[in-house]
C-alpha cells in the first residue's frame, strides 16, 4: 500500500557552517511542520513496488541539491540531484528579506513588519513552485512540502 510521505529527514551537517537563532528556530518549525502533513512521492518505480514511507538526507555537494531518498527502515533507493543554478537568486533574495525581517520585528511598525513579511512569502512561494518544477517528473511534492524543503535548502546555504 502507497504511503507517499516523508517520515524522517535529516541535513547533512557537514554542509551547513554557521546558523543563528531565528535560522536554527526556522529549520526546526520546518522540519515540524513537514513531517507533520506532506505529499513527498519519487516518480521511480520499484521492483518490490515500494511507494513510502521514506526517510530523506538533503545535502549540497558541488552545486547541487542531493535529495538521498531511503526506505523506512533505512536501506537506500535512490538520490535524485538537481542543479541549484537556477536557485541562487531566490536563496539569495529570501536571506536578504529574512533579515530585513528580523530588523523590522524589533524596531518597525506592524504595518512594516507585514509588508516585509508579505515580501518574504512571495519570495518562498515562486522559490517553492520552481522546486516543485525542477522536481517535475522525479518527485511529486505539494505546495507546502515544496515551500518547507526550500526552507531546508535555504538552511543548507549558509555559510557564515
Amino acid at each position: 500500500m502507497a504511503d507517499p510521505r516523508i517520515i524522517d529527514i535529516q541535513l547533512d551537517q557537514r554542509t551547513i557552517l554557521w546558523r543563528n537563532a531565528d535560522v536554527e528556530q526556522e529549520r526546526r518549525i520546518a522540519i515540524f511542520d513537514l513531517l507533520e502533513d506532506n505529499r513527498f512521492a519519487p516518480q521511480r518505480s520499484h521492483a518490490d513496488g515500494y511507494a513510502g514511507p521514506y526517510k530523506v538526507l538533503l545535502r549540497v555537494e558541488e552545486g547541487r541539491l542531493v535529495i538521498e531518498i531511503s526506505r523506512e527502515d533505512g536501506s537506500g533507493l535512490e538520490a535524485v540531484i538537481l542543479g541549484l543554478g537556477r536557485f541562487r537568486r531566490p536563496i539569495r533574495d529570501y536571506f536578504a528579506i529574512c533579515d530585513s525581517y528580523y530588523q523590522a520585528i524589533s524596531n518597525a511598525s506592524p504595518q512594516q513588519i507585514e509588508t516585509v513579511d508579505m515580501a518574504r512569502r512571495a519570495i518562498h512561494n515562486e522559490a517553492a513552485e520552481m522546486l516543485r518544477e525542477r522536481l517535475e517528473g522525479k518527485i511529486e511534492v505539494d505546495f507546502d512540502t515544496a515551500r518547507r524543503l526550500f526552507t531546508l535548502i535555504c538552511v543548507l546555504h549558509i555559510k557564515g
